[in-house]
């Protein structure tokens, strides 16, 4: 027997050309650095045969529209050189992301609510190899200060092969060493506010289901609400009145760049969101509010941006 080691994986992930035919990610040109990955191998239902028969006892079960979940993270960081594209870009995209490359500038990923791209991924969990194919999802970004700020990737795909695999040789040159989430690095605001921030936190929200049925399968993304939360150290109603923004339903803009050093900076931006019921509490004997964002498109499509530069 082979005894198999927990922390030895190789990721990769590659956009389809055609949805559900495999492009053949490679080590050198598609991997990916993950942080805390989770896999599901075998999402799905069961089906009950409920025979009538003359003795009790269990008749198994069938099982039912299976398909794969990969949940893990990305470190949020750049790409090495403004206007080239981030490793992880691919998993961006296939987060119903459109990615608009602006040479030596930038690399911009927007919504869209039509032609969702979808990838390939190989899961090679020190030597027995997953593959899914047509993966789609989601994902959200945690910046909480002190720490490295990271994306967190959750998709859905339909089941292609697993074998025994041997562990491809990666290339993971492109990752770029983030940089922690402080003052020093760090630069928000929430509605022309840029108070003493405790965290960030920003989901895109997709909702996506496997649908598999006769002559079609895919997971679909089929809706996108984008939420988030932000505790702020409390100040008072002259700095910023909160009470009055929430009770008001006024929108604002949200901005948050994260790092200093061309090619190694992320910003988000939201040009309207409107602020929920607000809570209380406190750190370090600090007061603080809890801020639940709900970040809402303008125009169609224009909720959110990322840009890598």
């Amino acid at each position: 027997m082979s005894r198999r080691y927990w922390r030895k994986l190789a990721l990769l992930a590659k956009i389809e050309s055609v949805y559900g035919t495999d492009p053949t990610p490679t080590g050198a040109d598609n991997a990916i650095q993950a942080v805390d990955a989770q896999f599901t191998p075998m999402e799905g239902g069961e089906e009950q045969r409920e025979l009538l028969v003359p003795w009790l006892g269990h008749q198994g079960v069938i099982l039912t529209g299976l398909h794969g979940r990969l949940e893990f993270s990305v470190e949020v960081a750049g790409a090495g050189a403004a206007g080239d594209a981030p490793p992880y870009g691919a998993l961006l995209r296939a987060c119903g992301l459109s990615e608009t490359v602006t040479g030596g500038v930038d690399v911009e990923y927007a919504p869209v609510s039509t032609g969702f791209e979808a990838v390939s991924i190989y899961y090679n969990r020190d030597g027995v190899r997953h593959i899914l194919l047509g993966a789609r999802g989601t994902v959200s970004m945690q910046f909480p200060p002190n720490r490295i700020p990271r994306f967190r990737f959750n998709l859905i795909g339909l089941h292609g092969t697993v074998s025994d695999q041997a562990l491809p040789a990666v290339t993971l040159s492109g990752f770029q060493k983030p940089v922690v989430v402080s003052k020093a690095n760090t630069q928000f605001s929430l509605h022309a506010y840029a108070g003493p921030t405790e965290n960030i936190s920003i989901d895109l929200g997709n909702q996506v289901e496997p649908r598999l049925l006769v002559n079609y399968e895919a997971a679909e993304i089929v809706d996108r609400r984008a939420t988030g939360q932000v505790v702020m150290e409390a100040t008072n109603l002259a700095t910023k009145n909160w009470d009055a923004i929430v009770k008001a339903h006024t929108d604002g803009a949200l901005a948050l760049t994260h790092g200093t050093v061309a090619g190694n900076i992320v910003a988000i931006a939201a040009p309207a969101v409107q602020i929920g019921r607000y809570g209380e509490g406190q750190s370090q004997n600090i007061l603080n509010n809890t801020l639940p964002l709900m970040i809402k498109p303008q125009s169609g499509n224009d909720e959110l941006t990322i840009t890598v530069s």
